[in-house]
């Protein structure tokens, strides 16, 4: 029953841009299977109504359905799909956008014996788990004041933190509470992401990385990898790729400019690791490729 409502609401306030009147709150909706895209999860709660999606993250491979959630703790590259959806029966989901001082501030309020361990290394930045009764509780009253503007001021900041307490003390709690720690092992890693990020077309060595977050480099290149599932080259190489495509799709620029302008020295592994990627050359996302089926120029 509490799924059916979900749906329902889900349904009925759906954008196309996926925005709600809700702050940090989005809904997503597919009426049918759509190939992988390249996309970024960011810090995020996100609840599947209906339907299946389908994401990988360097060579792990996750799947939740309805009544199932997934959390991110960090900004990760990763592709993503709706794999069951129809007309009839959309997939739907909702997201909530997780800010690590909310976390920390319910986290504070908390009895130490309230709380999960804190492991000394950092998680995987992203997990998946079945939703508590309470939970999807907390997450379809949340929605439901998409019907109730008048309470939203009020009740929203309750029924967020809520949330957050509920996801706490799940089975994903250790990540929580890495998540609100500024000195946790996540958190150093979430620096170096945040890092990486901004300078993705720089190159860079590990160790200064490393110290960057402030870690030994053996155990940054340890938690990076639990975090990401990549290697922080690996990491580098995914964004540019993801900066690379969307530049090609949205500027009239050409493939050899945009390549030099993503990080890469030559053009012709660049358009090597596009294709492996995403299945096709560079020119099939590049207004300004002749045909664009066929890789032109310098850049074969």
């Amino acid at each position: 029953m509490v799924l059916e409502e979900l749906r329902d609401l889900l349904d009925r306030h759906a954008r196309p841009d996926l925005s709600t009147p809700l702050e940090d709150v989005l809904i997503f909706k597919a009426e049918r299977p759509r190939p992988p895209v390249p996309t970024t999860y960011g810090k995020v709660l996100a609840v599947v109504a209906q339907g299946t999606k389908r994401f990988a993250l360097g060579e792990r491979v996750y799947e939740y359905h309805a009544g199932q959630y997934l959390v991110a703790s960090v900004d990760l590259p990763v592709t993503a799909q709706f794999a069951e959806a129809s007309p009839g029966v959309p997939g739907l989901g909702m997201g909530l956008t997780l800010h690590p001082a909310a976390v920390a501030e319910v986290l504070l309020q908390a009895g130490p014996g309230d709380l999960p361990e804190l492991d000394e290394d950092a998680p995987s930045g992203l997990a998946v788990s079945t939703a508590s009764a309470e939970l999807l509780d907390a997450v379809i009253r949340l929605v439901r004041l998409l019907d109730r503007p008048q309470d939203r001021a009020v009740l929203a900041p309750l029924i967020k933190r809520e949330i957050i307490w509920r996801l706490i003390t799940s089975e994903q709690g250790a990540i929580m509470r890495q998540f609100g720690l500024p000195d946790s092992s996540l958190s150093h890693i979430a620096r170096a992401v945040r890092w990486i990020r901004d300078h993705y077309a720089e190159p860079f060595r590990v160790e200064e990385v490393a110290k960057l977050a402030g870690m030994s480099e053996s155990a940054f290149y340890r938690n990076f990898h639990a975090v990401t599932g990549m290697s922080p080259i690996q990491f580098q190489k995914q964004i540019r790729l993801q900066q690379a495509r969307l530049q090609l799709s949205s500027a009239r620029s050409d493939i050899a400019a945009v390549s030099r302008r993503v990080g890469y020295d030559s053009p012709s592994q660049f358009s090597r690791e596009y294709r492996r990627q995403f299945g096709a050359p560079p020119s099939r996302d590049s207004p300004l490729a002749p045909g664009r089926g066929e890789e032109a120029g310098s850049v074969v």
